[in-house]
């Protein structure tokens, strides 16, 4: 089988780096793809939102099935645009067309979702710049810390935690009246704080049946001890200590098998992964949102730690007969720390030269802001590397990859340590 991958990090070089794996596969092209994932595959440069570009090299390259990284192409309709296609629309792609894709897109419908299904998760309202009066007002019923989210994509920077009701008050009013993080806040969800401990639970559907993947567990301040600015992720852990069986039995029969039923119950046709991030409390799991792609760095410490062929699982998916695929999980620790550029989460540098990736012993370097310039690598975003390997427990597998992190070299390196 010929598959492009659509997207650009971390995740998309762990998919390639699993799919080609597989003894289906016969070629391997990811769009636009980085440093790490032109090792594995043949890069493409050709934007994940440029539908027409990715259909002419489709049609070009034979490609049996699209699997899409990144949330942006899902929330624009690139699985529609393959189904209105004659020539497209039997071509199997992974992720959910645009009105599943709105589990994520929406902040607002998908807590309407959850309502409607009777899904656990935090009270809510949603405010627009019009009833922002109300919003102010809605905001004195909660307890501190508030939650306020913006309704559409903020590329992961949508949420803001503020500890007082003035300091709320004026974020709300920065976000609606004054257009915070542009159409995105248009619409913004204030939710009451869940307090507790997060992880995330990943399932794969081909919208009857599912397989649940590991649980993980991701960092996201930026300083050692988990202090200082929020970031996209600075590492993860798989198994999750706390996510026992008896939890993930929990979540199943609270969360997974409502969200799959309504989904269905809503005409939604989905097909792909649904991203449940969670929040434990006291033993009971709280929905906090739903992503409807993979997370990053979580894929990184959650596709090396499945055993089974991932293309066969996503033939599984494509044609509806995931339920007769098999599934092996391996049972030893996963851990991935991610090595960023200086200054991120704010300003930060892109191409300084990197070195030493052929000293890395006994985990695996996966690239996330990278690109290959003539026979170097160079650096190309925040977040530049996560280094994942595996132990029989966490401590030893994080030994690894804190090891593997100092073999990696370029100007204004940084990690959690």
């Amino acid at each position: 089988m010929n598959i492009l991958i659509l997207g650009s990090g971390g995740r998309e070089h762990a998919y390639a780096w699993k799919l080609a794996q597989s003894k289906r596969l016969s070629k391997l092209y990811i769009a636009p793809g980085n440093a790490g994932t032109a090792s594995v595959g043949t890069n493409v440069n050709i934007s994940a939102t440029d539908f027409d570009a990715v259909k002419k090299f489709v049609v070009e390259n034979q490609i049996n099935m699209v699997v899409v990284g990144p949330e942006d192409p899902l929330v624009k309709g690139v699985h529609d645009y393959f189904l209105a296609d004659d020539v497209l629309k039997n071509i199997p792609v992974i992720g959910p067309q645009k009105d599943g894709a709105q589990l994520e897109g929406s902040k607002d419908f998908s807590k309407q979702f959850m309502f409607r299904h009777n899904i656990p998760t935090a009270r809510y309202e949603t405010f627009t710049k019009e009833t922002l009066a109300e919003g102010l007002k809605f905001l004195e019923t909660l307890e501190p810390p508030y939650v306020l989210k913006a309704d559409g994509l903020a590329a992961g920077k949508g949420v803001v935690i503020p500890n007082t009701l003035e300091e709320a008050k004026a974020e709300l009013s920065e976000m609606l009246a004054n257009a915070k993080f542009g159409n995105a806040s248009a619409k913004v969800v204030i939710e009451e704080f869940l307090k507790g401990i997060e992880l995330s639970v990943f399932v794969l559907t081909d919208g009857n049946s599912y397989k649940i993947l590991p649980a993980a567990k991701d960092y996201k301040r930026i300083g050692v001890g988990d202090v200082g600015l929020n970031t996209g992720g600075m590492g993860a852990i798989s198994p999750v200590p706390f996510a026992n069986e008896e939890f993930i039995k929990k979540v199943e029969e609270r969360v997974i098998i409502p969200t799959i039923n309504g989904l269905k119950k809503e005409g939604i046709v989905y097909k792909g992964f649904i991203f449940i991030g969670l929040m434990n409390c006291n033993g009971d799991p709280q929905v906090i949102e739903y992503n409807v792609r993979m997370g990053d760095p979580e894929t990184e410490v959650v596709l090396p730690r499945i055993k089974s062929d991932l293309l066969d699982l996503f033939e599984g998916v494509g044609n509806g007969n995931l339920h007769e695929k098999s599934f092996e999980v391996d049972t030893r620790f996963a851990t991935t720390v991610m090595l960023v550029a200086g200054g991120y989460p704010e300003e930060y540098r892109k191409g300084d030269v990197m070195t030493g990736f052929e000293n890395v012993k006994d985990s695996i370097a996966f690239h996330a802001g990278t690109k290959q310039e003539g026979d170097k690598v160079v650096t190309n975003g925040g977040r530049v590397i996560a280094i994942t390997s595996f132990g029989d427990t966490m401590k030893e597998a994080l030994q690894k990859s804190f090891a593997n992190a100092e073999q990696i070299k370029y100007e204004g390196k940084y990690y959690r340590s």
